[in-house]
């Protein structure tokens, strides 16, 4: 058997015909087609909108208007002030992963930024996602470095465009 154009025809049973409505009362569906008798929503023209109360002031214009917006390229930080940074020895590499071993950062999916309360005195090699300008003058400061870097941990250069939230 060959598939023809013009034999083109839906499984049987797929097809379903429409409930046709207000066609008597035989149907199921006659006389007031399923509205009920009388009032606003029985009657023909444009349904009532959602939010209407039956003309009591409705919720939607008592809650007054929500204003401003969700920044969806907003980064939220863990944010580590330089004083926390003191307990560690002097030349240590400072990582998002150390960090996170010594539980000072709850998890190393959100980027870690370096904030300047307190004062340094340890010399201490910092990698972290970013910096205020505080911080990485204090860390140079103290004679440590202070390195930029990305979600994997490689080196990001201050050229390579705006100092994440510094």
């Amino acid at each position: 058997m060959s598939l023809k154009a013009n034999e083109l025809a839906p499984p049987a049973g797929a097809v379903k015909k429409r409930k046709r409505i207000g066609r008597g009362d035989a149907t199921g569906q006659g006389t007031y087609a399923g509205k009920g008798l009388k009032g606003q929503k029985s009657r023909s023209g444009k349904p009532l909108h959602l939010t209407f109360e039956g003309g009591q002031l409705p919720l939607v214009r008592r809650l007054g208007k929500l204003r401003g917006f969700n920044n969806k390229w907003r980064v939220e930080y863990q944010p580590i002030n330089v004083a926390t940074l003191g307990r560690f020895d002097a030349g240590t590499e400072v990582t998002p992963e150390l960090l996170r071993k010594q539980g000072i950062v709850r998890n190393l999916n959100t980027p870690v930024k370096i904030l300047g309360n307190g004062d340094l005195s340890t010399k201490l090699d910092v990698k972290a996602h970013a910096f205020s300008a505080s911080a990485r003058a204090k860390i140079e400061a103290a004679g440590g470095t202070a390195t930029r870097v990305d979600e994997a941990g490689n080196p990001v250069s201050d050229e390579q465009g705006p100092e994440a939230g510094g």
